[in-house]
């Protein structure tokens, strides 16, 4: 029987099977990422129930947060089912169901103006319409390419990930902001934000632009990342059409209840709620 042995090759071949399955980049370097990081741990051991176990509790006992282990442990779940090893899964965290989220990580509506007002003043216009774009429309930072020449003048982008296809409306007044780009930057077809050699941003790329404007913007950098911009939207969008299931299909949503994570409100809401309840007499 042939040993149980993490290989640079497995991973390798793991990496081209994610692929073939469309999962984005990002979700495919995470998922190469926590194999090597087990194969470290492992230290040439055999790959078993016991030893991907005792990863865990080593991940506990780094105090890493317990959504953050489970996101690792999926990432091995689907690399064991790949190498067919599916009896060396372990059962993931038990996790009580958010009441609320901590407010310094949320990302305001007021937070994010002084943002594209930051950008704007420092002449960085593909970064300030990029943040605009993906606020306006919820789409994810991968899905950036698929905002074209062509989507601008269609008022809509077709989107395709992970099997789906889903229209997504572009508003009318970023619509005018797109063609005037486009033309401006003489992009008559194809993808729109493009770097100097023209080539497609990268999410560390966006990243990082968005990181060098906080402080100007008197934003905490801790908030500032391209997915907030997504969860801004959701929480928008929500308030005006109070509709969570409409919300799903509109951020591309298989399930219900990763949608409704989007729409937890902060500590400081939650604590407004039960002062607002006057039970304490």
């Amino acid at each position: 029987m042939e040993k149980r042995i993490i290989t640079t090759k497995q991973i390798v071949s793991f990496g081209q099977f994610l692929r073939q399955e469309e999962r984005s980049a990002a979700t495919v370097e995470k998922y190469l990422r926590e194999v090597g990081l087990l194969a470290a741990f492992l230290k040439g051991r055999e790959v078993d129930k016991t030893g991907v176990a005792q990863w865990k509790e080593s991940l506990l006992a780094q105090h890493y947060n317990p959504a953050t282990i489970n996101g690792k442990l999926s990432a091995i779940d689907r690399f064991l089912v790949f190498m067919g090893w599916e009896d060396c899964r372990v059962k993931h965290l038990r996790l009580q169901r958010r009441l609320f989220r901590e407010s310094d990580r949320e990302l305001t509506k007021e937070e994010y103006e002084r943002l594209i007002v930051t950008a704007n003043k420092e002449g960085k216009e593909r970064l300030c319409l990029l943040m605009e774009t993906i606020c306006a429309t919820g789409i994810r930072v991968s899905e950036v390419r698929y905002i074209t020449a062509e989507a601008a003048e269609e008022g809509k982008a077709e989107i395709s990930l992970k099997g789906k296809i889903r229209t997504i409306l572009i508003p009318g007044k970023l619509r005018r902001k797109l063609l005037k780009y486009a033309r401006k930057n003489k992009i008559a077809s194809g993808e729109l934000f493009l770097t100097r050699s023209g080539h497609s941003l990268s999410r560390k790329q966006i990243w990082a632009e968005m990181k060098a404007i906080c402080q100007k913007a008197g934003v905490e950098p801790g908030k500032v990342f391209p997915h907030n911009l997504r969860h801004l939207f959701a929480r928008i969008f929500y308030q005006v059409c109070r509709d969570v299931a409409r919300l799903a299909d509109v951020l591309g949503h298989s399930s219900i209840e990763t949608t409704r994570i989007y729409l937890i409100s902060t500590g400081v809401e939650h604590a407004r709620t039960l002062e607002q309840m006057r039970l304490v007499l």
